[in-house]
């Protein structure tokens, strides 16, 4: 058991780290709760219809809470939802670590823009589809970080619909939309899942097309925010690092160039044909 133990833990680290600290507190809080409604891990497990296996990592702080797994935990355990106000918690420390301290910012801006130009942004992106994009990790991920990332980026999407609403804008490259990631059939429902979520009134996507020749997006991928206390910050990732850009000067760039990506974008309704037409020829 020792040797599995050990095997297990080299391998989370080589897969972003050690592993978070809010899955060993919600252990230990769905740990005291279970005892002191007098059950066992396996009571709890065939009330929640979970596996024991399931409930002894979760209290180990080994594996995450699913939301599912929670919502059964705090009402079998009458726990007034002390379990679920965690969660969101748990969720983003699936998240690869590089992307934490970012998407704590994320969950609560006021706005958000963002250039994408090799892939379609997480915020929009389809279960199938960012299962193909964590999947296709070098060096290969497990099954488990698998689904544990592609679980995080899906929870991240509460953004889209959060109250108070937040205005969200993307400027998506044609190349990145038509780039097949995953079978036709994950093509044409991200494709799909894009038009759905455009036609959603806090939310404007456009893309660039091909052929536009030089552009301030050329640099790279990047996203603007404005924080929910007003503060205005930049974010860009490449290759497994991300960085958050505090510095005013810096970040006034990043709205100019945004600004005038915009304006050489399709507007959203020339973006929107386009993806139909996509899906069409599929």
């Amino acid at each position: 058991m020792r040797e599995t133990r050990n095997s297990r833990t080299a391998k989370e680290k080589a897969e972003g780290g050690d592993l978070p600290g809010v899955w060993s507190a919600y252990g230990k809080l769905l740990q005291h709760l279970r005892k002191r409604a007098g059950l066992s891990q396996q009571m709890l497990a065939e009330a929640i219809g979970y596996s024991l296996e399931q409930v002894a990592s979760v209290e180990q702080g080994r594996r995450p809470a699913k939301t599912t797994f929670t919502t059964a935990s705090d009402r079998v355990l009458e726990a007034r939802g002390v379990l679920e106000v965690l969660q969101d918690d748990v969720d983003r420390a699936k998240l690869p670590q590089f992307f934490r301290n970012f998407a704590l910012i994320e969950a609560e801006v006021v706005s958000r823009f963002s250039y994408d130009p090799l892939l379609v942004p997480g915020l929009l992106q389809t279960e199938e589809y960012a299962r193909a994009v964590f999947a296709g990790h070098c060096p290969p991920l497990s099954e488990e970080t698998v689904d544990q990332h592609t679980e995080a980026r899906l929870s991240r999407q509460k953004l889209l619909t959060r109250v108070p609403l937040a205005e969200l804008s993307f400027v998506v490259s044609e190349e990145a939309l038509r780039d097949p990631v995953g079978d036709a059939d994950v093509m044409r429902g991200q494709w799909r899942r894009i038009l759905e979520v455009g036609a959603v009134r806090n939310v404007a996507i456009q893309v660039m097309p091909t052929g536009r020749g030089f552009h301030p997006g050329k640099n790279g991928g990047f996203v603007v925010v404005e924080t929910n206390d007003h503060r205005h910050l930049g974010y860009f990732e490449s290759q497994g690092v991300g960085c958050v850009v505090q510095g005013a000067a810096e970040v006034s760039a990043f709205g100019l160039r945004y600004g005038k990506l915009r304006s050489q974008a399709l507007n959203v309704e020339e973006s929107a044909r386009l993806v139909e037409r996509m899906v069409g020829e599929t």
